[in-house]
């Protein structure tokens, strides 16, 4: 009886860290994405150009200009929805920034089991937010 006992407190405990776990790894994937895109921003503002941080959804890549392409973690899906001329092709999209410090605007979701981010990139004033979605 107590081994039994022992074996299911084992399996929950061991089933919570492992949702935390998959959590913490999907807040990390989106808090790094969320610095790239806010150093993004600062770019435009510094060099007084436009600046385009751009996705591949198919590659589940995203690349800050000047900067190698960063790729997610395996198991993640990611989604984009940005402007219509933002839309690089099949699979690929920008958003871009200007020297205001305004963008274009954009909603970047993530998704890894069932925890979802969802960065969020204001057009008017180029803010970036990073917010967890209850699924």
């Amino acid at each position: 009886m107590v081994l039994m006992l022992i074996a299911i407190v084992v399996t929950t405990v061991s089933v919570s860290i492992a949702r935390s776990l998959g959590g913490a790894e999907v807040r990390a994937a989106g808090r790094d994405l969320v610095a790239a895109l806010r150093y993004t921003r600062g770019q435009a503002i510094v060099k007084r150009e436009e600046q385009a941080f751009e996705f591949d959804v198919e590659e589940m890549t995203y690349q800050a200009p000047g900067r190698k392409a960063v790729a997610l973690p395996e198991g993640f899906e990611m989604s984009l929805v940005t402007a219509a001329q933002e839309q690089l092709g099949e699979g690929k999209g920008a958003i871009r920034f200007f020297p205001d410090g305004s963008s274009g605007g954009g909603v970047i979701r993530l998704l890894r089991e069932r925890r979802e981010w969802q960065v969020e990139v204001a057009w008017l004033t180029g803010e970036i937010r990073l917010r967890e979605i209850d699924t």
